[in-house]
C-alpha cells in the first residue's frame, strides 16, 4: 500500500486491555481466596462451599468474563477517512461527515500534568447541539489517532 491508500481509511480498534486485565486479576484473587479458605484435611483439599465470599468472588469473575466476551463480540472500532468519521460495532455504525464539523478541540494533558487517560477530543458539529467526545486512550494506537485528528483540525482551521 502506498502512502495515499493508507491515508484514505484508517481503523482504530477499541482497546480491550482493561477487560483482559480485570478478568485475570479477579480470577487470580478468586483462586487465591479459594486456596487460602479451603481446608487441608488428611492430605486432601476440601472446599468450603458455605462461604458467601466465594459466591461473591464467583459472581464478580462471571460478570467480568461476560463483559469481556460481550465487548469482544461487539467488535467496536473507529474508522477515519478523508470525508467521514465512523463509530462502528457489529450491529450499527454512526457516521459524521467531516464537512459538517464546525471545530475540533484536543485537550492537552501536558498543560495540566494529567494522566493521558483523561485526554479528550471534542468534535463540535454544525447540525448537532451536543459535541461528540472521543477518548483516544480507549483505542489502540492512540498517538496516531491524535495525530489524525490534529491533521483534521489543521485542515478545518485553514478552510
Amino acid at each position: 500500500m502506498n502512502e495515499t491508500k493508507e491515508h484514505i481509511k484508517k481503523v482504530f480498534k477499541y482497546n480491550m486491555s482493561f477487560y483482559y486485565q480485570s478478568t485475570i486479576i479477579y480470577f487470580v484473587v478468586f483462586l487465591l481466596y479459594v486456596v487460602i479458605r479451603g481446608e487441608f484435611v488428611e492430605d486432601s483439599f476440601t472446599l468450603i462451599t458455605k462461604d458467601p465470599i466465594i459466591y461473591f468472588f464467583a459472581i464478580i469473575v462471571g460478570v467480568s468474563l461476560v463483559s469481556l466476551l460481550y465487548n469482544l463480540y461487539l467488535n467496536k472500532h473507529l474508522e477515519i477517512s478523508e470525508e467521514k468519521i465512523s463509530f462502528v460495532n457489529r450491529f450499527a455504525a454512526k457516521t459524521f461527515l467531516i464537512s459538517l464539523i464546525a471545530e475540533i478541540k484536543i485537550s492537552n494533558p501536558e498543560k495540566r500534568k494529567r494522566n493521558r487517560a483523561f485526554r479528550l477530543i471534542r468534535i463540535k458539529l454544525k447540525h448537532r447541539r451536543r459535541p461528540v467526545f472521543i477518548r483516544p486512550y480507549d483505542y489502540e494506537n492512540e498517538e496516531e489517532l491524535i495525530s489524525r485528528f490534529q491533521e483534521m483540525k489543521n485542515r478545518l482551521e485553514v478552510n
